[in-house]
């Protein structure tokens, strides 16, 4: 098997794929018009890899509350210091700048809605397709 995508139950589904796409460079790959207002976003690789929904039949979880050690969106930033300024002018919040002992930088954020959003400044890249 292979990863399809992970799947978030958000209140604005359409203004926050747009923050994504606007403000993460994620490309919106399927989008309903219609309840629940599924949009499918794509990294630069063009792999889809996070959905973004509202559906009634679940209670949208409080994701301010949680902490990002639960689950987080992580993607990589060649310069996470400048990501940071630039995210957080975009409406991101500050939850954790943590400098790992081998020289990578893992600034762990909040996107407008509360959505845990890590920045990962690797010495040693993860492969990539």
């Amino acid at each position: 098997m292979k990863f399809e995508h992970f799947a978030l139950n958000v209140p604005d589904p359409r203004a926050q794929a747009q923050w994504f796409a606007q403000h993460l460079g994620f490309t919106i790959t399927r989008a309903r018009p219609d309840t629940p207002f599924m949009h499918f976003l794509a990294d630069e690789t063009g792999r889809t890899i996070v959905e973004l929904y509202s559906n009634p039949k679940a209670a949208i979880p409080d994701y301010r509350t949680m902490h990002p050690l639960c689950f987080h969106l992580a993607v990589v930033a060649t310069d996470a210091k400048a990501e940071r300024a630039r995210l957080e002018k975009a409406g991101a919040t500050l939850f954790l700048e943590d400098p790992q002992p081998d020289g990578s930088l893992l600034i762990m954020m909040r996107d407008p809605w509360g959505v845990p959003l890590q920045l990962c400044q690797r010495t040693v890249p993860f492969p990539m397709p």
